[in-house]
């Protein structure tokens, strides 16, 4: 498989001459195993509504809601182990009665012709010992904790100071790495047509990645083939319970989320990028904005003037040979720039698709959005700002059969996207 480029996009996109402009809204071959109908994507977004870690029905309304026939969801981060939680009421996919839980899930997105990815997660030293059993420590690459500029979620809703992580000892990775394994043999016993591994934020792997808080002095810290040997065990580790084509994985390699920062995050996205062309057939590469905060995500992307998002960016055209998804932020405009461009094959949405179950109809026939509800993203409401969002049908006079129809319009043919 050659270099990205314009033939690449075009030869996924389906068209008879390489002449065609893929677009936002038209089809998108995911490897061999999945055609997807257009490029918006749900992206994985904590909620915070898994009551005791167990998927409700709640979730089944929630990404039955956003499922359209052949578009692709990725599912909130499902913690790969009892040491993996860092919020509330998160959902996990280590146990017997998760599995189960997220299969009517999975069903629901299934029985209106939808493809779901299930996003595995550990967040290492971005937890508390509240989260933790028997209240340990949380675990890391190192002993060092997240900055108190940053503060973690109680259960009761109020914000703490990271607690010191324990560094792991190297005898102890490779348990972890079996972790993901296991969670993704569990996903495919739950029926999800693959995982998206979480190596992004600031979050276990990132801890490992970044040598701004992997300060280890074993085979895992040091150089870069060091600090990224446990990313590419976990991969490998996945890649061989459930295969390539059903494997993906996040990175935000110059994004300082947590205290996840490197001096030469440029090397480590070219490392990361040869790392990834090694499993030449990936699902995607799904890669995060330089646009996160304390507060969250900027709106505004031009405010950041960032040019070492540009380098990274150029790096990943010219050097990754898979297929690419982008978020963070994004809006229609900015997303069929992105495609059309042929920088991104997909594109994920979080709070737009949080407040607009049918985004991508509304993509389509450039309806008006939802606006959402940042105070009601991380509460417990089974229903309140998780369920409730109306569709754009609901305020048109159409039947009932209408407003349950799960197909947008004709996007291939749908010349605005």
């Amino acid at each position: 498989m050659g270099k990205r480029g314009i033939s690449h996009h075009h030869q996924n996109n389906g068209g008879p001459t390489d002449t065609i402009i893929p677009r936002l809204l038209s089809p998108f071959h995911l490897g061999p195993l999945f055609r997807l109908s257009h490029r918006v994507v749900l992206a994985p977004v904590t909620r915070c509504r898994a009551i005791n870690n167990v998927p409700q029905n709640s979730h089944v309304k929630f990404y039955s809601q956003r499922t359209t026939r052949g578009g692709l969801l990725i599912s909130e981060a499902n913690a790969v182990s009892p040491q993996a939680f860092g919020f509330p009421h998160s959902p996990a996919i280590f146990s017997e009665e998760q599995v189960k839980a997220w299969k009517k899930v999975v069903d629901a997105v299934h029985d209106k012709g939808g493809i779901i990815f299930c996003q595995l997660w550990h967040v290492g030293r971005a937890s508390h010992t509240v989260y933790q059993p028997n209240g340990e420590a949380p675990i890391s690459s190192t002993a060092n904790p997240i900055s108190e500029e940053w503060s973690i979620m109680m259960p009761d809703g109020s914000k703490a100071i990271y607690p010191s992580p324990r560094a792991l000892e190297t005898s102890e990775i490779p348990a972890i790495v079996e972790q993901f394994r296991a969670a993704a043999r569990n996903a495919m016993a739950a029926g999800f047509d693959g995982v998206e591994i979480h190596a992004a934020h600031g979050y276990l792997i990132d801890q490992f990645l970044k040598d701004g808080v992997n300060d280890r002095r074993d085979d895992y810290g040091g150089s870069l083939e060091k600090r990224c040997r446990f990313a590419a065990e976990v991969l490998q580790a996945v890649v061989d319970e459930i295969g390539a084509e059903r494997t993906a994985i996040r990175l935000s390699p110059i994004i300082d989320h947590m205290g996840a920062a490197d001096s030469d995050p440029l090397s480590l996205t070219s490392h990361l990028i040869r790392l990834l062309n090694s499993f030449p057939c990936l699902a995607y590469l799904h890669m995060t904005e330089p646009r996160f905060t304390k507060e969250g995500l900027t709106e505004d992307i031009a405010s950041q003037g960032d040019c070492m998002a540009a380098k990274m960016w150029s790096i990943v055209k010219n050097e990754f040979r898979g297929r690419l998804m982008r978020s963070g932020g994004y809006t229609r405009q900015t997303a069929m720039e992105a495609v059309s461009s042929c920088s991104a094959d997909m594109i994920s949405f979080g709070r737009l698709f949080i407040s607009n179950p049918d985004l991508p109809l509304r993509f389509a026939i450039e309806a008006n959005l939802n606006k959402y509800d940042r105070s009601t993203f991380y509460t417990h409401d089974q229903v309140v700002g998780y369920t409730d969002y109306p569709f754009y049908m609901d305020s048109t006079e159409t039947n009932s059969k209408d407003k349950n129809n799960t197909d947008i319009p004709n996007c291939s043919s749908v010349t605005a996207n």
